[in-house]
């Protein structure tokens, strides 16, 4: 019953998505302020239904309902409680809804705190927004939809897929959504406003808090998943460039590039086609994405499903909100002239080669990550593409960006001289060379990656700091110091996460160029040395779990004589699924990692055993984590959460002429 109930409210939000879709449209064109006004309670009321039918599919899976074909594949009465809900969205049709769910919530949230748009645009984004839904609801609800029966219950699941019951991944895919799906509300902003003709300074203050609010999930998101590869696929990796990681990646690039892209609408009115046309892309992205993981065109060891069916729909859904949204660019391009102009040699000029150097960047990424497709369908032939390509293709194009960051953040608006900023940024430069240096001395000569990296990485910071403090006066240190703390958020979010930015640049790096690997075939009781650490098998015995049974080693390592720590890295072997997975055992350090992984018995008692040292490792998430917080930062600062200004201009301008 409780199953009926969820699947009943979900047809009747897609019904409430084509109303919402319609009526406050027409109401906007033609000025009825009763049938725009209908978008606010539509959104809302839409949220509640989906909200109450994934709460249904939820109980369906804790209380292990396995008439439900859905629970029955994914779930058993053996798996911890943690899964049994992650298990919810760890298949594709419960993603899908929970991916429904996200949307719906970002069209509530623009309902409720909307209030400083104009009536029509208002109408007009919840409308957008709706549509997008309303195609999705299709797609679940015609082509997978998770609340099918089975007429004859089994006693029991198949269990989820082992190499999800994991916490990391029971919480990578909700972040990663809340990102994907929270870039339809730029793609809604960027359609209202050419439906509307008007692109200006409070469209990008109106646009910008969602795109961060996005932008910061996806980078949540994506550090999770990357943290769980490193630590529970046992292969010692942080990025492998899987098609599914990509897919993630190159939306959060276009993200990044329109949140800069925007200042620039909003300082100085200009770069207004090519900001439209980067929020259209970025949330064109997600839905490439989606097709990757759904499709099963490219594989990948992420890949939610093999079907061809899906696949087209997702591929139709891309085609006519993404091909209709530029075919719209294209007619109202005229709307769109910009009215502030600026030198070659401006912060707008810094900001304009950020988003070449992020979009070029994310282009290349796809391209290396379609080619096979294309190569195969083209040619007939069955190419791979590889980590090489993509660490050439993509590194330069970062380390240009890092070079540029914090001249650009302190170039004046409009007009600037390139000397005397230089001369501002002067002791960032010298330290961050001193950086460099040193790595490289340390290293006695080794590769160039390390030292780079880490001379990136001061430079950004330092740079930061110059910043900041250029934005306190002049005056005794003491109170520029004071006025530090009177800084807007908005400065500080900025600063956190460019240093963030440096921070994972500079984990990257120091993994990269200095990570030591060993791997052996380890006798019992005895030890051996890797990198410094004194590593030895003490012993491999056989655990059961709740459902699953596991080959745990105890691992002891030592350094000078002195016992640091007994690791336990794991083989284990889910049954219901016959699927075996590697648990890795690591000794986490601010400085370093010492990552083990036990492997099969080999003769004479002896074991397979795989010992990294990895250097800085952490710093990669840590990295991240600055990233994301300082993008709460931004979003905490009211001016910026609020759109501060944009309702008074609009208000005192009436609603634009179409």
């Amino acid at each position: 019953m409780i199953a009926e109930l969820g699947h009943f409210a979900l047809i009747l939000a897609a019904v409430l998505a084509v109303v919402q879709t319609v009526v406050p449209m027409v109401g906007a064109q033609k000025r009825w302020a009763g049938w725009m006004a209908l978008a606010e309670p539509a959104a809302v009321m839409q949220f509640l239904l989906v909200g109450l039918s994934f709460a249904a599919l939820t109980w369906a899976f804790v209380t292990s309902d396995f008439s439900l074909r859905l629970v029955t594949l994914n779930s058993h009465t053996l798996k911890p409680m943690i899964y049994k809900i992650s298990g919810v969205w760890g298949n594709h049709e419960g993603s899908m809804l929970l991916w429904v769910l996200i949307l719906a919530g970002f069209g509530a949230a623009a309902a409720v705190f909307g209030g400083n748009l104009t009536e029509t645009f208002r109408a007009r984004v919840l409308a957008v927004q709706a549509s997008v839904g309303v195609a999705f609801y299709a797609f679940i609800l015609f082509t997978s939809n998770p609340f099918l029966r089975l007429a004859q219950p089994p006693l029991d699941g198949q269990d989820l897929n082992p190499l999800l019951q994991d916490p990391g991944l029971a919480f990578h895919p909700p972040f990663l959504y809340l990102g994907y799906v929270g870039l339809s509300m730029a793609f809604s902003f960027a359609v209202a406003a050419l439906i509307e003709g008007r692109v200006d300074a409070a469209w990008a203050r109106w646009v910008r808090p969602w795109t961060l609010a996005a932008w910061v999930f996806l980078t949540i998101g994506i550090a999770l998943g990357s943290w769980w590869a490193y630590y529970e696929l046992g292969w010692g990796g942080f990025w492998f460039w899987d098609p599914v990681e990509n897919a993630s990646f190159m939306p959060w690039l276009f993200a990044a590039a329109l949140l800069h892209s925007a200042i620039v609408v909003e300082k100085r009115e200009a770069l207004k086609a090519w900001t439209i046309l980067l929020a259209i892309t970025a949330f064109g992205f997600s839905l490439i994405g989606t097709f990757i993981v759904r499709s099963g065109v490219i594989t990948s060891v992420h890949a939610f499903a093999n079907d061809p069916e899906r696949g087209v729909f997702i591929l139709a859904i891309l085609a006519v909100f993404v091909g209709g949204a530029f075919l719209l660019f294209a007619v109202r391009a005229g709307a769109m002239e910009a009215k502030g102009l600026f030198s070659t040699v401006s912060r707008e000029s810094a900001l304009v080669m950020n988003n070449v150097l992020l979009s070029v960047a994310s282009l290349l990424v796809f391209i290396g990550t379609v080619w096979p497709l294309i190569a195969e369908l083209a040619l007939g032939k069955k190419l791979s593409v590889q980590a090489p390509f993509f660490d050439t293709a993509f590194t330069p194009f970062m380390v240009a960006l890092a070079v540029i960051l914090p001249v650009g953040a302190m170039l004046p608006w409009k007009r600037a001289k390139l000397g005397r900023t230089v001369r501002a940024v002067a002791p960032a430069m010298m330290l961050a060379l001193a950086a460099l240096g040193l790595v490289w001395a340390v290293q006695s000569g080794r590769s160039l990656l390390a030292p780079v990296g880490f001379g990136l990485a001061v430079w950004i910071v330092a740079g930061g700091v110059l910043d900041l403090m250029s934005r306190t006066g002049r005056g005794p240190l003491g109170g520029r110091l004071a006025r530090l703390t009177r800084l807007a958020r908005a400065d500080w979010g900025k600063f956190v996460a460019h240093s963030g930015l440096g921070v994972t640049i500079l984990g990257v790096a120091a993994i990269t160029a200095w990570q030591v690997e060993d791997i052996r075939v380890a006798q019992v009781g005895e030890p051996f040395d890797v990198a410094g650490f004194t590593i030895r098998l003490d012993g491999v015995e056989r655990v059961q779990g709740p459902n699953y049974f596991s080959t745990m080693a105890d691992v002891t390592v030592a350094r000078d004589g002195r016992e640091m720590a007994v690791l336990r890295p794991e083989k284990r072997v889910y049954p219901v699924q016959a699927m075996p997975t590697t648990e890795a055992a690591i000794l986490n350090g601010v400085w370093r990692d010492i990552y083990v992984v036990i492997g099969d018995e080999q003769a004479g008692g002896a074991w397979a055993l795989r010992t990294y040292i990895k250097p800085f490792a952490n710093w990669i998430w840590g990295g991240c984590i600055l990233m994301a917080l300082g993008g709460f930062l931004s979003l905490s600062d009211r001016r910026f959460r609020l759109a501060a200004g944009a309702a008074r201009k609009p208000q005192a301008q009436g609603v634009p002429a179409e």
